[in-house]
């Protein structure tokens, strides 16, 4: 005599699976998108860039060291090459984009500095391009200029409100973009020996120490202790709910259903910085920002769906 119930199948199993790794990647995509908010509020007191990131990637740092070594626990050591490779890539992908991010952020709205990140996966293309001459398709160039186009339709609407200003700002966040898709294209290989866990917890620590130092070259020491008590915590909120727990769930996410639907799911991220862009921060809610951000999210729903 045993019976325990009914024998749960495959495809019984999937929706089990399913559903958690999308509550999973909603909260990761959200908690990231948070990020800019956080920064936005960190600069009404008088905070600077560089002050500013040097704080968050401070307290960031016992979290991705933590994760360094716990991915690596029973694993051969790097090798010179793997050293050099995740330097490279802790430069490019975390210290030079986080950077340009928080610059770029002085000068335009959460939203607009979402809706340029979000172009990643078309910069990601274009480098695969120029760099292996990967072939793309009429329908991804297609998906490409509908992104692009809603892009610059919520750009022209700011520069209307706020002056030239948003143009050098915009184009601190496009770099930001570009460098972190210069982190996705070389990291294939990197992932590949060391794990995806692993790498993304060196590289960061990586880039921690960049910002620290920079910190240290560029500012006085007393700097850090005279900014206002709400920029502390701010940037203790944003080292740990924007950065660190949004990595851990995406992961979690993309072991119980994939890549692909995780990244589909990431769409939400846009649309969520919007909506704390215009509750929390009180920044323009229109209907050509509506209008912009339905087309960037049609554009990049249709250049990933062609890409696969």
């Amino acid at each position: 005599m045993s019976s325990t119930g009914p024998i749960q199948t495959p495809a019984d199993a999937a929706p089990a699976r399913l559903l958690p790794g999308l509550a999973l990647a909603v909260a990761g995509a959200i908690a990231f998108s948070g990020k800019a908010i956080i920064v936005k509020l960190a600069y009404r007191y008088g905070v600077d860039a560089v002050t500013l990131i040097m704080l968050r990637m401070l307290f960031a740092l016992p979290l991705f060291a933590g994760m360094a070594w716990w991915a690596s626990r029973g694993k051969p050591p790097l090798s010179r090459r793997d050293w050099l490779g995740v330097i490279g890539l802790g430069v490019s992908g975390y210290y030079l984009s986080s950077f340009l991010d928080f610059a770029g952020l002085q000068y335009i709205t959460a939203s607009l500095e979402r809706l340029i990140l979000y172009l990643n996966p078309t910069l990601v293309l274009l480098l695969g391009w120029l760099l292996y001459r990967k072939p793309f398709s009429r329908v991804q160039l297609a998906g490409m200029a509908i992104s692009y186009a809603g892009v610059l339709l919520v750009f022209g609407q700011e520069v209307g409100m706020a002056g030239p200003e948003v143009a050098w700002g915009a184009t601190l966040v496009f770099a930001s973009t570009i460098t972190y898709a210069i982190y996705l294209v070389y990291s294939g290989q990197l992932v590949q020996r060391l794990g995806s866990l692993r790498l993304v917890g060196l590289a960061t620590s990586v880039a921690c120490v960049f910002c620290i130092v920079q910190f240290l070259l560029l500012r006085p020491l007393e700097v850090a202790f005279g900014v206002a008590p709400e920029v502390v915590w701010l940037s203790v909120l944003n080292a740990t709910l924007c950065t660190a727990v949004p990595v851990l769930l995406v992961m979690m996410a993309i072991e119980r259903m994939g890549p692909a639907l995780t990244a589909q799911t990431g769409m939400i991220g846009p649309l969520s910085t919007i909506a704390m862009g215009a509750l929390i921060l009180g920044e323009p809610f229109t209907g050509w920002i509506v209008a912009g951000t339905a087309l960037v999210i049609a554009g990049i729903w249709v250049f990933t769906r062609a890409r696969r």
